[in-house]
Formats: structure tokens, C-alpha cells, sequence
């Protein structure tokens, strides 16, 4: 078995999907143009995908308060720091920067609409 997505309500899947395209490299593999606005994203290898909707029965987490370590997006990164203040530029603020021993650069960062994101550069590839 493996992954075909993971997904999470947001409130504003339409702003958001066309966010995450522009900024993060996703594509549009299939979208729903009414309520939910359900979007499925595949990331630039087109074997992972994220789902988006808001689905208004079920509570839109407060994801500008959680703690990015509850739930994030990791991002393998060439060149984290340079990823970061693109996105920065783009409305995400930097919350963490972990350097570990081993060489790795783990940023972590919290998009336009809080939702945490991690740029991860390892010292030793894990995938």
C-alpha cells in the first residue's frame, strides 16, 4: 500500500489551492467548482497528493494556534533558507529553525492562513 492523500479543511480551499500551486509546485489533478471546493493538489512528483475543502459541518481547526509540531506539510528542500524567504515574500512567516548535527535544516514556517509547513534539507536523506 501507499499514500494517495492526505487531507484537511481549511476555509479558504480555492485561495489556498491556488496558493500552493504558485508558491509550493503543486498541480491541480482534480477540483470541484462548488461547495465543498474540494481541490486534490499533486506535489511536483505527481505521486503525492493533498486534499483541501472546507467542508462547514465540520470545525475548521484553528491552525494559526496549533503547535506547527501537532500537524505540518514537510517539504523536501535544496536550499531551505532561500525557500524560506521566497515564501516569506509570498505571506508565510518562519516560527522555527532547527539545525541538527547531522547537517540537516529543518524550517519550519506557518503559511498565509496558519497552516504549518516544514522545509527540510537532511543531512542524511531519508526518502
Amino acid at each position: 500500500m501507499r499514500i494517495e492523500h492526505f487531507a484537511f479543511n481549511v476555509a479558504e480551499p480555492i485561495a489556498i489551492a491556488e496558493w500552493y500551486c504558485t508558491h509550493l509546485g503543486f498541480t491541480v489533478k482534480h477540483k470541484f467548482n462548488k461547495a465543498p471546493h474540494t481541490h486534490f493538489l499533486a506535489d511536483s512528483t505527481g505521486k503525492v497528493m493533498i486534499e483541501i475543502y472546507n467542508n462547514p459541518p465540520d470545525e475548521v481547526p484553528d491552525y494559526p494556534s496549533m503547535n506547527p509540531l501537532t500537524l505540518h506539510l514537510a517539504f523536501v528542500s535544496e536550499d531551505p533558507e532561500v525557500d524560506a524567504e521566497r515564501l516569506c515574500n509570498a505571506g508565510c512567516k518562519v516560527v522555527d529553525d532547527v539545525r541538527l548535527n547531522d547537517g540537516s535544516v529543518l524550517l519550519m514556517l506557518k503559511d498565509p492562513w496558519g497552516f504549518a509547513i516544514q522545509l527540510c534539507k537532511r543531512g542524511n536523506p531519508m526518502v
